[in-house]
């Protein structure tokens, strides 16, 4: 079963840290808090991030869900700019950004890179997604910008790959 936290959960375990999990489906974000309700350390948003404050259609499909794609089954979500969201919650430094966005997370990075966040995370581990309109292209300029600040710590083209703040 899928948004359930369990990635969350299991780094929690590891770490100790704090996590904030964005999940703009309710049902699944509700799901999600109500498991971490009693965990003051994992905040979970039912919205995701993005470029810009927005409100799109998503099609709903177990964990292929995407903007991006179409399908009968239809909700409305909210997107946050990522950096209007930094500034209110006075986040200045992330060490760890997983991002599964299924197809959002170029539109996520392009404005890390753009507004220069991006030197102040850490890892980044994403997954790329090939269904989005000049997928590769846009993949390649964000690889490109994120050599700049970043190290390639492994990569599974399309699947999963990370990068690591360069030491400076």
């Amino acid at each position: 079963m899928f948004y359930q936290g369990q990635w969350a959960s299991d780094i929690f375990s590891r770490y100790g840290c704090f996590i904030h999990i964005f999940e703009p489906v309710k049902e699944f974000s509700n799901n999600i808090e109500q498991r971490f309700s009693n965990n003051k350390k994992i905040i979970v948003h039912n919205f995701g991030l993005s470029n810009e404050t927005k409100n799109v259609k998503l099609n709903i499909d177990k964990d292929s869900s995407s903007v991006y794609k179409k399908g009968n089954n239809i909700c409305q979500i909210s997107f946050i700019e990522a950096m209007k969201f930094f500034k209110e919650m006075k986040l200045d430094k992330i060490d760890l950004m997983k991002i599964n966005i299924e197809g959002g997370e170029y539109d996520l990075l392009e404005h890390l890179i753009n507004v220069g966040f991006i030197k102040r995370i850490n890892n980044i581990q994403v997954q790329f997604h090939d269904f989005v309109p000049n997928a590769k292209n846009r993949m390649r300029r964000i690889q490109n910008n994120l050599k700049r600040t970043h190290q390639l710590t492994y990569q599974y083209q399309f699947v999963w790959e990370n990068w690591q703040l360069l030491k400076r």
